[in-house]
């Protein structure tokens, strides 16, 4: 519960920094969900809390297997992909400078739960199909 239970000195200074490199704490993982294919490169997190929800966003590169086994480890599928689709809207994307621009090879699912398991929405960048992109906004309501 104490990572759902932030305040705006926390958010204020996870801002200024930005995205962390690294997993995020196994707590965070089971909180939002998430699960992270062993061998995964370029990883990095960022947690957000606020009073009606809390999100964790989460990038990592993995092999095409990996992506596989973390959409059907989350609950999801690689069924549920669509092409074309960037499921991360814009204000998310800004939170963390990420760009989901035109030009590349985007593919996407949104993963909802009953609650008070969190949605997942999860966007590939497939530009290297054996070598995907990942990024994954969980969000929680508490």
């Amino acid at each position: 519960m104490q990572s759902r239970g932030g305040n705006g000195d926390k958010q204020e200074q996870a801002r200024v920094t930005g995205l962390e490199e690294g997993w995020p704490s196994r707590l965070q993982r089971r909180i939002y969900a998430v699960w992270i294919p062993p061998y995964s490169e370029n990883v990095a997190h960022f947690e957000t809390n606020a009073w009606k929800s809390s999100s964790l966003y989460l990038q990592f590169t993995t092999t095409r297997e990996g992506f596989e086994t973390f959409l059907t480890r989350v609950g999801s599928s690689p069924d549920a992909l669509k092409d074309g689709e960037v499921t991360i809207d814009e204000d998310e994307a800004a939170e963390v400078d990420w760009k989901f621009g035109e030009g590349h090879r985007w593919t996407g699912t949104v993963h909802e739960r009953d609650e008070p398991q969190p949605t997942l929405s999860i966007t590939a960048n497939l530009d290297d199909p054996e070598r995907p992109k990942v990024y994954v906004v969980s969000t929680t309501t508490p």
